[in-house]
C-alpha cells in the first residue's frame, strides 16, 4: 500500500517516544475496533504492515481503521483493500465539520464519505458525533448537521457507526433518540459514567473501552465497564493516543491491546480468555468478518 496520507503526531512536551516492548500474547485473539494508523508516532514510526504484524504476534487479529476527514477516509479504504486484517471506518470528525462548513464544503465532504462508504471493506461510519470540548458554540450547528448526515449514511449503507462523544453526552443521546440510531452503534472510547453506560446498553449500543480506562483519574470508566453487559463491550487503542498504564505517554499501537484487555478482565473479575472470546464475537457482530 502506498502511504498516500501519513501525518505525524506532535511530540512536543512528551517523554519517552520509543515503542514499548510487546506484552504477553493473548491466548484468544481479539480485535482493535478503533485506531488511527495513518498517524505516525515515536522515534521510529511503524509502517501499516509493521503495525499489523506486531499486533498479530500478540493475538490481535484485526484493526478497524477510523477516519476524521476526506484524506484519512480515503487512506482507510486503501488500507482495508490492501490487507485483510484491516476494515475501514470513514467520516468527517466533529471537530473538522465546522471548518468544512466555513469553507462551504461540508455537503461535498459528506458526499465523498457516502461514496467511500459503499466500498465493501468499509464497515462503519466513523468517527462522527459531537465534541463540545474543542469546538465552541459557534461551531456546534455544523457538528449537529454533520452528525445527523453521518447517521443517515450508516443507515443507507447498512453499516455500523462509531461515535465520538466529548463533553456532549446528553446531546449525543438526544440526537440518537430523535433521529433514530443505526442498528449497530458504537460509542468509541466511551467517556461517560455508569448511568450513561446503562442508558447506552439498554438502547442496544456497544461501548468501546480504550487504554484510558487504566488511568488513575478514570474511575467513571471503570464504573461504566462494571455495569456494561459483556455482549456490549468492545476494546480499542485509539492509537497512537491513550496508551495504557504503565506506558502512558509512549506511542500506542494495536499490539498493546492485551494490556487493556487484561486490565478490563481484572476489573470485571472474569477470565481473560472468556472476555477475549466475547469481545471477538461482539466485534464480528458489529463489523462482520475481516477476511
Amino acid at each position: 500500500m502506498a502511504n498516500t496520507y501519513v501525518r505525524a503526531r506532535d511530540a512536543e512536551g512528551r517523554g519517552d517516544l520509543r515503542y514499548p516492548a510487546a506484552p504477553e500474547p493473548l491466548s484468544v485473539p481479539v480485535y482493535d475496533n478503533h485506531a488511527h494508523l495513518e498517524i505516525t508516532d515515536g522515534v521510529e514510526p511503524l509502517s501499516l504492515e509493521e503495525q499489523l504484524d506486531r499486533a498479530a504476534e500478540v493475538g490481535i487479529a484485526g484493526v478497524v481503521q477510523a477516519s476524521g476527514d476526506i484524506e484519512s477516509s480515503r487512506w482507510a479504504v486503501e488500507a482495508a483493500a490492501s490487507d485483510p486484517r484491516v476494515l475501514a471506518a470513514v467520516a468527517i470528525h466533529p471537530n473538522d465539520a465546522p471548518s468544512y462548513a466555513a469553507e462551504g464544503r461540508l455537503d461535498e465532504a459528506i458526499a465523498v464519505i457516502d461514496e467511500l462508504a459503499a466500498h465493501p471493506r468499509t464497515r462503519a461510519i466513523g468517527e462522527t458525533g459531537l465534541d463540545y470540548f474543542r469546538t465552541d458554540e459557534a461551531g456546534r450547528p455544523a457538528q449537529h448537521e454533520s452528525f445527523e448526515a453521518h447517521i443517515a449514511l450508516a443507515k443507507k449503507h447498512g453499516i455500523a457507526m462509531q461515535i465520538h462523544d466529548r463533553d456532549a453526552h446528553d446531546d449525543v443521546l438526544e440526537t440518537l433518540t430523535r433521529v433514530g440510531a443505526p442498528e449497530k452503534t458504537v460509542f468509541h472510547c466511551f467517556s461517560g459514567d455508569d448511568a450513561m453506560a446503562r442508558i447506552a446498553a439498554d438502547a442496544g449500543y456497544w461501548l468501546s473501552f480504550a487504554g484510558n480506562i487504566t488511568f488513575k483519574n478514570a474511575q467513571n470508566l471503570r464504573d461504566a465497564l462494571a455495569v456494561t453487559p459483556l455482549d456490549r463491550i468492545l476494546v480499542e487503542t485509539d492509537a497512537p493516543f491513550l496508551t495504557p498504564v504503565p506506558l502512558r505517554g509512549r506511542p500506542n499501537a494495536p499490539y498493546l491491546v492485551p494490556l487493556t484487555v487484561r486490565f478490563m478482565a481484572a476489573e470485571l473479575d472474569v477470565d481473560v480468555d472468556e472476555l477475549c472470546a466475547q469481545i471477538a464475537a461482539n466485534t464480528l457482530a458489529v463489523y462482520g468478518a475481516f477476511a
